[in-house]
């Protein structure tokens, strides 16, 4: 049974995690060849003071963004 865990910056809309979802199953599916049924996904979101690029956190790197 794959589980797929993906890391990103909060700020999506339920619908876009939905659609990530339903499209990281379908591929996993058709690159494995297994049960769709059998595949799980989890997100996890974190805010721009709890991601950084190079030491440097998002919120610094892009206050705007």
């Amino acid at each position: 049974m794959p589980f797929i865990q993906v890391t990103m910056l909060e700020g999506r809309t339920v619908e876009q995690k939905h659609e990530l979802m339903r499209l990281l199953t379908d591929a996993t599916a058709s690159a494995l060849g297994g049960d769709p049924e059998r595949i799980r996904v989890a997100i996890y979101e974190v805010s721009k003071d709890e991601w950084a690029i190079g030491g440097v956190p998002m919120s610094v790197l892009r206050p705007d963004a």
